[in-house]
Protein backbone atom coordinates (compact mmCIF):
# COMPACT_ATOMS: atom_id res chain seq x y z
CA UNK A 1 0.00 0.00 0.00
CA UNK A 2 1.67 3.31 -0.93
CA UNK A 3 1.60 6.32 1.77
CA UNK A 4 1.92 9.63 1.05
CA UNK A 5 2.67 12.35 3.56
CA UNK A 6 2.12 15.55 2.87
CA UNK A 7 4.08 18.06 5.71
CA UNK A 8 7.76 16.99 7.42
CA UNK A 9 7.31 18.77 10.49
CA UNK A 10 7.04 17.07 13.67
CA UNK A 11 3.67 14.74 13.12
CA UNK A 12 5.18 13.85 9.29
CA UNK A 13 7.98 12.89 10.44
CA UNK A 14 7.07 11.30 13.26
CA UNK A 15 4.24 8.97 10.78
CA UNK A 16 7.36 8.64 8.09
CA UNK A 17 9.06 6.62 10.01
CA UNK A 18 6.62 4.28 11.99
CA UNK A 19 4.63 3.68 8.65
CA UNK A 20 8.10 2.84 6.89
CA UNK A 21 8.10 -0.36 8.26
CA UNK A 22 5.24 -1.57 6.61
CA UNK A 23 4.20 0.62 3.96
CA UNK A 24 5.51 2.17 0.85
CA UNK A 25 6.14 5.68 2.51
CA UNK A 26 6.33 8.94 0.56
CA UNK A 27 6.89 12.61 2.36
CA UNK A 28 6.31 15.66 0.41
CA UNK A 29 8.20 18.31 2.07
CA UNK A 30 7.92 21.76 1.59
CA UNK A 31 11.50 22.39 0.49
CA UNK A 32 13.42 20.87 -1.74
CA UNK A 33 16.30 21.05 1.02
CA UNK A 34 14.69 18.63 3.15
CA UNK A 35 13.86 16.14 0.77
CA UNK A 36 17.31 15.83 0.03
CA UNK A 37 18.38 15.79 3.40
CA UNK A 38 15.71 12.66 4.26
CA UNK A 39 16.99 10.90 0.80
CA UNK A 40 20.63 10.83 1.52
CA UNK A 41 20.25 10.45 5.08
CA UNK A 42 16.59 9.74 5.91
CA UNK A 43 14.92 10.24 8.99
CA UNK A 44 15.92 9.72 13.12
CA UNK A 45 13.10 9.14 15.50
CA UNK A 46 14.49 9.62 19.31
CA UNK A 47 12.56 7.89 21.40
CA UNK A 48 13.93 8.22 25.06
CA UNK A 49 17.60 6.95 25.01
CA UNK A 50 16.98 5.01 21.94
CA UNK A 51 16.83 5.24 18.49
CA UNK A 52 15.22 4.33 15.28
CA UNK A 53 16.35 4.72 11.95
CA UNK A 54 13.82 5.07 8.65
CA UNK A 55 14.03 5.34 5.10
CA UNK A 56 11.32 6.77 3.12
CA UNK A 57 11.51 8.24 -0.20
CA UNK A 58 11.08 12.18 0.18
CA UNK A 59 9.84 14.67 -2.72
CA UNK A 60 9.10 18.49 -2.76
CA UNK A 61 5.40 19.16 -2.13
CA UNK A 62 5.45 20.20 -5.86
CA UNK A 63 5.37 16.57 -7.41
CA UNK A 64 2.58 15.26 -5.33
CA UNK A 65 -0.12 14.51 -7.99
CA UNK A 66 -2.71 12.62 -5.43
CA UNK A 67 -2.13 8.67 -6.74
CA UNK A 68 -1.00 7.31 -3.37
CA UNK A 69 -3.36 4.75 -2.00
CA UNK A 70 -4.29 7.14 1.19
CA UNK A 71 -2.56 10.74 2.05
CA UNK A 72 -1.41 11.99 4.95
CA UNK A 73 -1.87 15.68 5.47
CA UNK A 74 -0.21 16.62 8.39
CA UNK A 75 0.40 20.47 8.38
CA UNK A 76 -1.13 22.99 10.50
CA UNK A 77 -4.32 24.34 9.59
CA UNK A 78 -3.14 27.75 8.19
CA UNK A 79 -0.81 25.82 5.98
CA UNK A 80 -4.15 23.76 4.54
CA UNK A 81 -4.95 26.71 1.67
CA UNK A 82 -2.61 26.15 -0.92
CA UNK A 83 -3.09 21.53 -0.62
CA UNK A 84 -7.12 22.34 -1.59
CA UNK A 85 -6.25 23.96 -4.11
CA UNK A 86 -4.15 21.33 -5.57
CA UNK A 87 -6.74 18.59 -4.53
CA UNK A 88 -9.07 20.57 -6.60
CA UNK A 89 -7.36 20.29 -9.83
CA UNK A 90 -6.82 16.64 -9.79
CA UNK A 91 -8.10 14.63 -12.28
CA UNK A 92 -7.59 10.99 -11.60
CA UNK A 93 -9.40 8.47 -9.63
CA UNK A 94 -10.88 9.77 -5.65
CA UNK A 95 -8.32 10.10 -3.58
CA UNK A 96 -8.39 9.28 -0.02
CA UNK A 97 -6.93 11.96 1.91
CA UNK A 98 -6.26 11.86 5.45
CA UNK A 99 -6.13 15.00 7.36
CA UNK A 100 -4.55 15.91 10.62
CA UNK A 101 -5.16 19.02 11.66
CA UNK A 102 -5.60 20.28 15.38
CA UNK A 103 -8.88 22.45 16.29
CA UNK A 104 -11.94 21.65 14.01
CA UNK A 105 -11.31 24.97 11.62
CA UNK A 106 -10.25 23.18 8.82
CA UNK A 107 -13.80 21.16 8.60
CA UNK A 108 -14.94 24.37 6.96
CA UNK A 109 -12.22 24.34 4.61
CA UNK A 110 -13.03 20.29 3.71
CA UNK A 111 -16.42 21.50 2.71
CA UNK A 112 -14.92 22.80 -0.58
CA UNK A 113 -13.34 19.64 -1.39
CA UNK A 114 -15.54 17.42 -3.95
CA UNK A 115 -14.93 14.17 -4.94
CA UNK A 116 -12.64 12.85 -2.83
CA UNK A 117 -12.97 10.16 -0.17
CA UNK A 118 -12.28 12.79 2.92
CA UNK A 119 -11.16 10.77 6.83
CA UNK A 120 -10.38 13.30 9.56
CA UNK A 121 -7.89 12.34 12.75
CA UNK A 122 -6.39 13.09 15.56
CA UNK A 123 -3.42 12.49 17.01
CA UNK A 124 -2.38 11.23 20.68
CA UNK A 125 1.44 11.12 20.28
CA UNK A 126 4.15 13.63 21.39
CA UNK A 127 6.42 14.64 19.26
CA UNK A 128 9.00 17.43 18.30
CA UNK A 129 10.95 18.24 15.20
CA UNK A 130 15.02 18.84 16.13
CA UNK A 131 16.72 19.19 12.91
CA UNK A 132 15.34 18.36 9.19
CA UNK A 133 15.07 14.96 9.21
CA UNK A 134 15.25 13.98 12.77
CA UNK A 135 12.31 13.85 15.38
CA UNK A 136 11.70 13.23 19.01
CA UNK A 137 8.92 10.85 19.81
CA UNK A 138 8.07 12.16 23.52
CA UNK A 139 4.90 10.88 24.38
CA UNK A 140 3.54 7.22 22.96
CA UNK A 141 -0.29 7.21 22.48
CA UNK A 142 -2.36 6.47 19.40
CA UNK A 143 -4.04 8.12 15.89
CA UNK A 144 -7.75 8.73 15.89
CA UNK A 145 -9.69 8.12 12.35
CA UNK A 146 -13.25 8.66 11.25
CA UNK A 147 -14.56 9.13 7.74
CA UNK A 148 -15.41 12.52 7.32
CA UNK A 149 -17.25 12.01 3.55
CA UNK A 150 -16.85 9.24 0.98
CA UNK A 151 -15.88 5.24 0.99
CA UNK A 152 -14.19 4.34 4.11
CA UNK A 153 -12.51 1.53 2.39
CA UNK A 154 -9.02 2.43 2.22
CA UNK A 155 -8.71 3.55 5.86
CA UNK A 156 -10.22 0.67 7.09
CA UNK A 157 -7.67 -1.15 4.71
CA UNK A 158 -4.65 1.18 6.60
CA UNK A 159 -5.58 1.09 10.46
CA UNK A 160 -5.54 -2.94 9.85
CA UNK A 161 -1.95 -2.76 8.40
CA UNK A 162 -0.35 -0.37 10.57
CA UNK A 163 2.19 -0.99 12.73
CA UNK A 164 1.27 -2.35 16.55
CA UNK A 165 3.95 -0.13 18.10
CA UNK A 166 1.83 2.79 16.24
CA UNK A 167 -1.81 1.96 15.98
CA UNK A 168 -4.89 3.55 14.62
CA UNK A 169 -8.44 3.23 15.95
CA UNK A 170 -11.09 3.97 13.69
CA UNK A 171 -13.87 5.96 14.72
CA UNK A 172 -17.49 6.27 13.89
CA UNK A 173 -18.42 9.32 14.76
CA UNK A 174 -15.86 12.05 13.83
CA UNK A 175 -17.38 15.22 14.78
CA UNK A 176 -17.42 13.57 18.79
CA UNK A 177 -13.88 12.57 18.08
CA UNK A 178 -12.67 15.80 16.83
CA UNK A 179 -14.64 17.85 19.90
CA UNK A 180 -13.07 15.99 22.57
CA UNK A 181 -9.75 16.71 21.13
CA UNK A 182 -10.86 20.13 20.62
CA UNK A 183 -11.32 20.66 24.22
CA UNK A 184 -7.88 19.40 25.41
CA UNK A 185 -6.43 21.49 22.92
CA UNK A 186 -8.40 24.63 23.95
CA UNK A 187 -8.00 24.41 27.79
CA UNK A 188 -3.93 23.11 27.50
CA UNK A 189 -2.84 25.06 24.45
CA UNK A 190 -3.66 29.14 24.82
CA UNK A 191 -2.91 28.29 28.75
CA UNK A 192 0.40 27.14 28.88
CA UNK A 193 1.39 29.14 25.81
CA UNK A 194 0.23 32.60 27.87
CA UNK A 195 1.62 31.35 31.32
CA UNK A 196 4.72 30.05 29.86
CA UNK A 197 4.61 26.70 31.17
CA UNK A 198 4.39 22.85 30.93
CA UNK A 199 1.55 20.90 30.46
CA UNK A 200 1.93 19.30 33.93
CA UNK A 201 1.73 22.74 35.97
CA UNK A 202 -2.31 23.10 35.03
CA UNK A 203 -2.99 20.50 37.63
CA UNK A 204 0.09 21.37 39.86
CA UNK A 205 -0.47 24.71 40.36
CA UNK A 206 -4.20 25.33 42.38
CA UNK A 207 -4.63 28.80 40.47
CA UNK A 208 -3.46 27.36 37.08
CA UNK A 209 -5.87 24.67 37.66
CA UNK A 210 -8.71 26.49 38.87
CA UNK A 211 -8.53 28.67 35.76
CA UNK A 212 -8.20 25.75 33.27
CA UNK A 213 -11.79 24.28 34.84
CA UNK A 214 -13.27 27.46 34.09
CA UNK A 215 -11.82 27.47 30.68
CA UNK A 216 -13.03 23.99 30.23
CA UNK A 217 -16.85 24.64 31.32
CA UNK A 218 -17.11 27.68 29.49
CA UNK A 219 -15.92 25.42 26.05
CA UNK A 220 -18.26 22.98 27.15
CA UNK A 221 -20.79 25.60 27.31
CA UNK A 222 -20.11 26.98 23.85
CA UNK A 223 -20.07 23.39 22.17
CA UNK A 224 -23.41 22.30 24.14
CA UNK A 225 -21.24 19.35 25.76
CA UNK A 226 -23.50 18.47 29.44
CA UNK A 227 -20.64 16.74 31.29
CA UNK A 228 -18.25 19.22 32.15
CA UNK A 229 -16.48 17.31 34.65
CA UNK A 230 -15.61 14.25 31.87
CA UNK A 231 -14.19 16.80 30.07
CA UNK A 232 -11.78 18.41 32.81
CA UNK A 233 -11.22 14.70 33.71
CA UNK A 234 -10.19 14.41 29.79
CA UNK A 235 -7.77 17.65 30.30
CA UNK A 236 -6.10 16.59 33.24
CA UNK A 237 -5.40 13.38 32.58
CA UNK A 238 -3.61 14.77 29.08
CA UNK A 239 -1.46 17.08 31.48
CA UNK A 240 -0.27 14.31 33.89
CA UNK A 241 0.49 12.01 30.94
CA UNK A 242 2.58 14.64 29.25
CA UNK A 243 3.63 16.71 32.22
CA UNK A 244 6.59 17.66 31.15
CA UNK A 245 6.05 18.70 27.99
CA UNK A 246 5.51 22.05 26.47
CA UNK A 247 2.29 22.58 24.02
CA UNK A 248 2.49 22.93 20.53
CA UNK A 249 1.39 25.98 20.85
CA UNK A 250 4.06 26.94 23.37
CA UNK A 251 6.54 25.82 21.03
CA UNK A 252 5.10 27.72 18.13
CA UNK A 253 5.67 31.14 20.08
CA UNK A 254 8.83 30.08 21.26
CA UNK A 255 10.45 29.50 17.75
CA UNK A 256 8.61 32.55 16.05
CA UNK A 257 5.80 30.47 14.36
CA UNK A 258 2.28 31.10 13.79
CA UNK A 259 -0.01 29.29 16.13
CA UNK A 260 -3.29 27.07 15.44
CA UNK A 261 -4.94 29.95 17.11
CA UNK A 262 -7.87 30.70 14.60
CA UNK A 263 -8.30 26.75 14.41
CA UNK A 264 -9.08 26.26 18.07
CA UNK A 265 -10.10 29.55 19.87
CA UNK A 266 -11.15 31.22 16.51
CA UNK A 267 -13.67 28.28 15.73
CA UNK A 268 -14.81 28.32 19.33
CA UNK A 269 -15.80 31.85 18.83
CA UNK A 270 -17.38 31.47 15.34
CA UNK A 271 -19.65 29.19 16.88
CA UNK A 272 -20.30 31.16 19.88
CA UNK A 273 -21.25 33.94 17.71
CA UNK A 274 -23.57 32.22 15.80
CA UNK A 275 -25.22 30.67 18.77
CA UNK A 276 -25.40 34.22 20.89
CA UNK A 277 -23.61 33.06 23.41
CA UNK A 278 -20.63 34.68 25.52
CA UNK A 279 -16.85 33.90 25.78
CA UNK A 280 -15.17 36.03 27.48
CA UNK A 281 -12.35 33.97 28.78
CA UNK A 282 -11.78 32.21 25.16
CA UNK A 283 -11.91 35.54 23.82
CA UNK A 284 -9.24 37.47 25.86
CA UNK A 285 -7.20 34.03 25.43
CA UNK A 286 -7.11 34.46 21.59
CA UNK A 287 -6.44 38.04 21.89
CA UNK A 288 -3.00 37.35 24.02
CA UNK A 289 -2.00 34.69 21.71
CA UNK A 290 -3.03 36.88 18.49
CA UNK A 291 -0.94 39.61 20.54
CA UNK A 292 2.27 37.50 20.66
CA UNK A 293 2.16 36.62 17.15
CA UNK A 294 1.72 40.64 16.64
CA UNK A 295 4.96 41.13 18.91
CA UNK A 296 6.91 39.12 16.94
CA UNK A 297 6.77 35.85 18.50
CA UNK A 298 5.10 33.87 16.04
CA UNK A 299 6.13 35.94 12.89
CA UNK A 300 6.53 32.67 10.74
Amino acid sequence: MKIGIIGAGSIGLLFASYLDQDFDVTLYTRTKEQAAEINQNGVCVKNGSSEMAALPKAKAFAEWNGTDHLTIITVKQYQLQPIIERIGKLTDDPSNLLFLQNGMGHLELLQSIQGHNLFVGTVEHGALRENLNTVRHNGEGVTNAAVFRGSPERLVEFSSKVPANFPVILRENYYEMLVNKLIVNAVINPLTAVLYVTNGMLVSNPFYLETAKRLTAEVCFILNIENVNAQLKRVAGVCQNTFNNRSSMLKDLENGRLTEVDAILGYLLRVAARNEKPAPLVEALCWMIRGKELDGEGES
